[in-house]
């Protein structure tokens, strides 16, 4: 891709970082959308709440990458925060797309952020983007925010969506948690540890959105999760193995139903989700194994 201009909001999260470091590495002008007032040269306001951004930082841009939200795994899934993790990804996705749309040169592409949560718990049964929408809190959450880019579609702006797995890496996530129990010895299964769950390493994660950036002939969702998924079990023996810390535990499921309440559903459902069109469009994943992933991550 030529030098281009891009405004990521979201940029202080964990995926936001990485693309944002990855992107300017290679010469790309990239605006930061922040909430405060700027500070630094490449950072422009918006407020998705009040749904206003400075669209003197939109106009002229190539592309802009929304990954803004409350984290999905912060704090117990309380009435309130479950609003707040709704409101924080639909309000803000639709924001951005009403400005992308009212823009007289509009960007060539509005890349979304979503989740494979659209697809709720899918036991042992394969699923790509053909999948509907599962039941449950998130996957309504995932169906409302990717609905609410519409504007930007209808104005004719190239959309993606990025429907992400579990991101390994060590600074943010369910990885960024699993890493000290495991290097304290105290790694463990969840539940019976059957259930998939569909992962990615942080370095492909940032090499698929850029893909979809550059490739004008892509829209629509796209599963961003290594092509094999695998159940609990096997993904921690695997974190037992390269951390030299074997995952001799267990959490049985009443105990994390305990401890974490509704979201305790999301840690022993099964998700697994395979990235066919992804693959489809040629994209290579560099670290497809759990344990290279792991691996990466922790270098």
């Amino acid at each position: 891709m030529e030098r281009a201009r891009i405004v990521v909001a979201g940029a202080s999260g964990l995926i936001g970082r990485a693309l944002v470091e990855s992107l300017t590495a290679d010469g790309h002008e990239v605006v930061r959308l922040v909430r405060r007032r700027p500070q630094a040269a490449g950072e422009a306001r918006w407020d998705p709440q009040g749904g206003r951004v400075d669209t003197s930082a939109l106009s002229g841009c190539d592309a802009v990458v929304n990954l803004a939200g409350a984290g999905v795994g912060n704090r117990p899934w309380t009435k309130g925060y479950k609003e707040e993790i709704r409101a924080s990804r639909v309000l803000g996705t639709r924001t951005l797309a009403r400005a992308v749309a009212a823009l007289e040169s509009r960007p060539r592409v509005f890349v979304c952020g979503s989740a494979i949560g659209f697809y709720g718990d899918t036991g042992q049964r394969a699923v790509d983007e053909d999948a509907p929408a599962g039941q449950g809190f998130l996957p309504s959450v995932c169906v409302e925010w990717e609905a609410a880019a519409a504007p930007a579609q209808e104005a004719g702006v190239r959309t993606v969506f990025v429907r992400t797995g579990l991101v390994v890496a060590r600074g943010g996530g369910a990885w960024g948690k699993l890493f000290p129990l495991f290097k304290a010895g105290l790694g463990t299964r969840f539940g019976d540890g059957s259930q998939y769950w569909s992962y990615v390493a942080l370095h492909d994660e940032v090499a698929a959105i850029r893909h979809l950036i550059d490739r004008d002939d892509l829209s629509g969702p796209f599963n961003v999760t290594a092509p094999k998924p695998l159940p609990n079990r096997e993904i921690t023996a695997a974190m037992g193995r390269v951390l030299n810390r074997p995952a001799v535990l267990s959490a049985p499921a009443p105990v994390l139903k305990l401890a974490l309440g509704d979201m305790a559903g999301e840690v022993l459902g099964s998700q697994r989700v395979l990235p066919k069109r992804l693959l489809e469009s040629g994209f290579v994943f560099a670290l497809p194994g759990i344990e290279d992933a792991v691996r990466a991550a922790l270098g």
